[in-house]
């Protein structure tokens, strides 16, 4: 394999006895830095020009990605990019990064990652409910772990808030936002039941106190004629039935949470509410 290939598959910054580990000599290794197909980081350490900055971070700290910094590489849903580097070392850091030194599983085969359940933890640890609560429910609903196993790395008194968070993943959501939206209305002390099958309307988002059902549209909402249709069908429907009805997008979800709380209050406002 080239030097370009092994450095793909390692996320694309390795030390260089790694990278000679595998296959690739000291002669290729400094002939790919004349070249400028690899950038020498520091001594010992090179990384492809595209590699991506937090793994270099990770790489020349000798440390691992973890938390919210590993969610995509996991595949998890996110809400929010980091403001720093949140990595897993025994040793400080330097710089401004956010270190979680524990660890509990194997770390990834490949990447300068921690294991799967070391990044929810630190999450759970470290993240406000809003986002460490989606990248759990994303995880536990594909089956890469357990709210069982993850709290039994949970105990103990500083661990409160953490446990909390956990409490909170249901894995009744299809995506990041109905998450966050389903956290926003419970929040409020609403009763919020999710994905509610209703006669003749098909299954929703939210019932929201027993008459107000909550849509959430996603990216790809009214993508055709016929499923805007469907949707304004499915609305009549629902009024007609004696439900009240409110849609939000990603937007109304993500940046204008107040206004989306605000709106539902206010829809809530002349029925009693339990």
């Amino acid at each position: 394999m080239t030097l370009e290939a092994v450095l793909s598959s390692v996320g694309g910054v390795a030390p260089t006895h790694v990278l000679r580990a595998r296959g690739v000599s000291q002669w290729h290794i400094d002939r790919g830095v004349d070249d400028g197909r690899a950038l020498r980081v520091r001594r010992g350490v090179v990384a492809l020009p595209d590699a991506a900055p937090a793994l270099v971070t990770a790489v020349n700290e000798h440390a691992r990605l973890t938390c919210i910094s590993a969610a995509t590489y996991y595949g998890l849903w996110r809400v929010h990019g980091p403001a720093q580097v949140h990595l897993s070392r025994l040793e400080r850091t330097a710089g401004d990064c956010v270190n979680h030194r524990t660890r509990s599983v194997a770390v990834h085969a490949n990447l300068p990652l921690v294991g799967l359940v070391d990044v929810l933890v630190h999450a759970l640890q470290c993240r406000p409910e809003e986002e460490s609560v989606p990248m759990v429910e994303c995880a536990l609903r594909r089956g890469d772990a357990t709210s069982g196993f993850l709290l039994q790395r949970l105990q103990g008194r500083r661990n409160g808030r953490a446990r909390a968070a956990l409490a909170m993943v249901e894995c009744t959501a299809d995506s990041v936002i109905e998450v966050v939206a389903r956290l926003l209305l419970r929040g409020a002390g609403l009763d919020v039941q999710p994905q509610v099958p209703i006669p003749g309307v098909g299954q929703v988002d939210f019932l929201v106190e027993g008459f107000l059902i909550v849509e959430i549209d996603g990216a790809a909402f009214h993508s055709d004629r016929q499923a805007y249709r469907r949707d304004r069908l499915r609305n009549n429907t629902a009024v007609l039935a004696g439900y009240l009805v409110l849609r939000f997008t990603y937007e109304d979800v993500m940046f204008h949470p107040e206004e989306l709380l605000a709106t539902v209050l206010t829809a809530l406002g002349g029925r009693p509410i339990r």
